[in-house]
């Protein structure tokens, strides 16, 4: 692969181009934070489906749009003097050195005026170090050695964070799809001990949950079986978690196996000289399964 010197040297020819094009093309002069955000939306998705699809060019194709939406938005808060592209890879730096205080950080540098490196190789606030708060008395025992635990520690930091989140969950974006939300939501809650202590035991809330769900549906009441299909969703995609699945990666294979299927289905009826609304569902279910057959196959 590259070396160091090499990989700076792109980095830098990324922020030539862009700047280039800042000044002399017209789609790019006109562009705003506003008017780049579905665009930036857009991107993280189309980076998130080659993923999905494990398709490496995809994914350094789709990480280099992403790539470009960071150094566009630091251009424009460069034009406004508010910040640039060090200003950003800075701040993200200390934030993870800040993060990481299992780590010794002797010897490293750090950007933000208000933080040193303490004695103990810690990243800490100034003031912190000067009232002797921030001494790091972790034996190598004590520290973190499995990504759980990890997890616990970076939210444990991060409510250390001045001018950042003020609660546990402040930290999750209002505009993250609902299901990933409610992932991170009860992550959150977890890193913080508020969790199941056995994983077995959110199968009665899954079970109460739906029969909750049941019984409004029963009772044909759209608002409140609205209201229970959600704590019922919420209760499945809990469950996914404490067993270690991701539900939005298993949501969407779903999806794509769906796909497959019904797209079979369809083209088998166009060569069979029909239309699907023309069809039984016995006759679809058919195809269904020839669809699954086909599938099985394909993936041994």
């Amino acid at each position: 692969m590259h070396t160091k010197e090499e990989k700076l040297a792109a980095f830098g020819r990324l922020l030539d181009v862009q700047d280039r094009l800042r000044k002399e093309c017209p789609w790019d002069r006109k562009q705003t934070f506003e008017s780049l955000r579905p665009n930036t939306i857009e991107e993280t998705f189309e980076l998130a489906d080659a993923l999905m699809k494990n398709d490496k060019k995809g994914i350094c194709k789709e990480l280099g749009d992403v790539m470009e939406h960071v150094v566009f938005y630091s251009c424009l808060g460069n034009e406004t003097n508010d910040f640039d592209i060090v200003d950003v890879c800075n701040a993200q730096s200390d934030k993870l050195m800040f993060r990481h205080d299992f780590i010794d950080w002797t010897g490293w540098t750090i950007a933000n005026p208000n933080m040193v490196i303490s004695p103990t190789g810690q990243v800490v606030y100034k003031d912190e170090l000067q009232a002797d708060k921030a001494v790091n008395t972790q034996t190598d025992s004590e520290k973190p050695s499995t990504a759980t635990q990890v997890e616990s520690t970076w939210e444990q930091r991060k409510q250390k964070e001045r001018e950042g989140n003020t609660s546990v969950l402040s930290g999750v974006p209002h505009s993250l799809p609902s299901l990933i939300k409610a992932y991170r939501i009860q992550d959150k809650a977890r890193n913080v001990g508020f969790d199941w202590e056995k994983k077995e035991d959110v199968w009665e809330k899954v079970t109460e949950e739906l029969n909750e769900l049941k019984a409004e549906l029963a009772r044909e009441d759209k608002e409140n079986s609205t209201k229970e299909l959600g704590d019922f969703l919420f209760s499945v995609i809990n469950a996914a978690r404490l067993y270690k699945l991701n539900p939005d990666n298993a949501l969407e294979y779903t999806n794509q196996k769906f796909i497959y299927r019904f797209n079979y289905v369809e083209q088998r009826a166009k060569e069979m000289g029909k239309e699907l609304k023309d069809m039984t569902l016995g006759e679809m279910d058919k195809l269904w399964d020839e669809a699954k057959e086909t599938e099985q196959n394909i993936n041994k």
